[in-house]
């Protein structure tokens, strides 16, 4: 499932991103009066929890207490809330990337930052880069990753093609863990049963694996045991993160010694 930004009003959805429509609104009575901030804040909840799938105005009520209808007042409808949610949570990523010890360090902090912060918010996995936001909270995440990538000293032009790169190894290395977890949560199957049963099954059916498909069989030579059967496929992807990111370093490590 891919998600592109910008499905809703345009004119509105701008709006609401940059908070120029008018005063915020807060209905009246003996309830909370609702606000944009809490119905972003809602939607955010239920997404982290059961995906984008499950993401309705309704779900979004029914958290706060109200109905639907009551949310229109302040946000038109689920095209323009995935565009708020998105740009929203952008605003957790830290600005004070220390740069002291130079900018591969750096890197690496970030990079380990955007892959925990893809994993507390699997959904963005879902949203597509083809057409961005254009909010506050994305012109913000653009201007703390360039601050890091331009102190490599490397001209703009070959910063922003690393960029998209840092993204795609981030966004591509944690992935899989985060459909792991969602996988367990609709099948009601744990990645450590579901490998479990088939594991016994291949040695069963296919004694002679290892001798049929040597180069796979390699795959497994020299890793230490995952620290538990659940957390498998998250140690995968850091391993994955680690190696992508110390290939990509490296380049710009060549990339800078060209330049000089």
């Amino acid at each position: 499932m891919v998600v592109f930004a910008g499905q809703g009003d345009t004119r509105r959805s701008m709006e609401l991103l940059w908070r120029t429509g008018g005063p915020a609104r807060t209905a009246p009575g003996p309830k909370p009066g609702l606000s944009v901030g809490r119905i972003v804040s809602a939607a955010v909840e239920i997404a982290d929890a059961e995906g984008l799938a499950a993401l309705s105005m309704r779900a979004v009520g029914d958290r706060l207490g109200r109905t639907a209808m009551a949310l229109y007042t302040y946000v038109p409808g689920k095209g323009e809330l995935i565009d708020l949610m998105y740009d929203h949570v952008l605003g957790e990523l830290r600005e004070d990337h220390d740069l002291s010890s130079g900018w591969r360090p750096a890197v690496v902090e970030l990079a380990r930052e955007l892959g925990q912060f893809h994993l507390r918010h699997p959904w963005l996995l879902q949203v597509s880069y083809a057409r961005p936001v254009l909010g506050p909270g994305e012109f913000r995440m653009q201007q703390l990753v360039l601050r890091v990538l331009l102190a490599t000293g490397l001209p703009v032009a070959r910063v922003r093609w690393i960029f998209g790169a840092l993204l795609n190894v981030v966004r591509g290395a944690v992935r899989t863990a985060a459909e792991s977890r969602q996988a367990a949560r609709e099948t009601g199957r744990s990645e450590a049963d579901w490998w479990q049963a088939r594991s016994s099954l291949l040695g069963e059916l296919v004694p002679d694996l290892a001798e049929r498909y040597p180069l796979v069989a390699r795959l497994g030579e020299g890793q230490a045991p995952p620290p538990g059967p659940e957390s498998y496929l998250e140690r995968e992807a850091w391993l994955s993160l680690d190696a992508g990111l110390e290939l990509l370093l490296d380049g710009i490590e060549t990339a800078i010694a060209r330049a000089s």
